[in-house]
């Protein structure tokens, strides 16, 4: 087994076609998301989402769920959303981010990928 740090962003996280795909958990691989930072780029205060869209249908992982929802970030803020977690993810589960000001959100996420 291979373990393998990586940094996942995204930029001027918009909100008109609903929640922008972060990071996608590769083929045969688990991942461990170990951090994720919020940060508000935008003239006001912004909300911020984020939630785990599973692969999975049934069973105990077949839920979709919301990590945050309705987050504060005030002017020039941040918010550091994991706060010592750990998320397990499985293949083909999806991490999105949602702001409620197009344009106004970055996105910085650590994983360790275990294939």
């Amino acid at each position: 087994m291979a373990n393998t740090f990586k940094l996942k962003t995204d930029t001027d996280v918009t909100t008109s076609s609903g929640m922008s795909s972060v990071y996608t958990v590769p083929g045969s691989t688990t991942a461990v998301v170990i951090g994720c930072t919020l940060a508000n780029t935008g003239a006001a205060a912004i909300t911020a989402d984020v939630k785990i869209t599973t692969n999975a249908s049934v069973g105990e992982n077949g839920d979709d769920v919301y990590i945050v929802k309705g987050a504060p970030i005030a002017t020039g803020g941040a918010l550091e959303v994991m706060s010592g977690n750990k998320i397990v993810l499985q293949t083909a589960d999806i991490l999105k981010v949602k702001s409620s000001a197009a344009t106004s959100l970055d996105v910085a996420i650590s994983v360790m990928e275990i294939t």
